[in-house]
């Protein structure tokens, strides 16, 4: 029994439309077994989120996070992900912990912009300059080829950092002017207080919420929420556990049920736009069954790659 072993060595094999449409026949598969583990020592944590999906198999990705790693210069964040034979459950993989959640972060954004998205979107603002606000520029020019971009971060050095790495990208620093003329708004931050103002957003908008992913964080404000038709990736992993959907439920700005549809809707034809003026909006909070999917995407490429 041969292992794969799959680095960023790969990445240059892999298609972010395809991986979109691999999502998007893995939500048609049997509803994934989750499965989230923490264990820690003192500061560190190691994370272990694991999914099953009938038909398409077992993913377990393990990730170990030591803050003392930055004071040496090294990743605060290792990993890897272990695929495992949905029949035999045998091992088939070990993918780059990196690599996977790029692609899956990314890709799970792009397929709902894909989806409720204007087609003719011309105009896109990334909030935040990390490392997803970087894969979301690679991401939505795949599917936007005609599209300019515009960074907004809090500190104007990385913003232009980030820009200078991508022709045409512009970085700029009011962030209601950018926000009032985008036709998509991706936030990449790491919020805790809302950074977007519904005030400020056009008819025809859609928002890609990303950087959310505690109780305690939100990136967008209560007007946002009553303004905008409402998606969310997965149910499962956002209405109970995220600042973003959690703090205005709780305060009665909106309810459980004004959450439209998530992934597992896009067949019913649940998950879309109903007109062009319609503000979109879709709150992205991960889990491991679109890591397996998306490892399992990454594994048949590296394959196809291989002969």
């Amino acid at each position: 029994m041969t292992i794969e072993i799959i680095g960023p060595e790969v990445e240059a094999h892999l298609d972010w439309i395809a991986l979109t449409e691999a999502l998007k026949q893995g939500h048609l598969l049997p509803l994934s077994g989750i499965g989230d583990t923490f264990l820690y020592r003192e500061d560190d944590t190691l994370l272990s989120r694991s999914a099953w999906i009938d038909g398409l198999g077992v993913a377990v990705k393990s990730a170990t996070i030591v803050p003392e790693n930055r004071r040496a210069g090294r990743p605060l964040v290792n990993g890897v992900v272990t695929l495992f034979d949905d029949v035999t459950g045998y091992p088939l993989a070990l993918v780059d912990f990196h690599l996977v959640t790029k692609w899956k972060t990314a890709g799970d954004s792009l397929l709902a912009a894909r989806l409720l998205a204007r087609p003719e979107s011309r105009h896109i603002l990334i909030v935040g300059a990390g490392a997803v606000a970087a894969s979301m520029i690679e991401a939505y020019s795949a599917a936007f080829p005609e599209a300019s971009f515009r960074v907004w971060a809090r500190k104007r050095d990385a913003a232009e950092a980030l820009a200078l790495r991508y022709p045409g990208v512009r970085a700029v620093s009011d962030l209601e002017e950018a926000a009032s003329t985008a036709d998509i708004i991706a936030t990449c931050t790491m919020s805790s207080t809302p950074v977007i103002e519904g005030r400020w957003i056009q008819p025809g908008t859609h928002l890609d919420l990303i950087g959310a992913y505690r109780p305690d964080m939100r990136e967008v404000d209560d007007e946002t929420m009553r303004r905008a038709s409402i998606f969310v990736n997965a149910r499962a992993t956002t209405i109970h556990h995220i600042g973003e959907l959690m703090k205005p439920v709780a305060a009665g700005v909106i309810t459980e049920d004004d959450v439209i549809a998530d992934f597992y809707d896009i067949d019913r034809g649940d998950f879309r736009r109903e007109s062009a003026e319609e503000i979109t909006l879709c709150k992205n909070g991960g889990g491991a069954h679109l890591d397996l999917m998306t490892s399992r995407y990454i594994l048949d490429a590296w394959r196809a790659r291989n002969g």
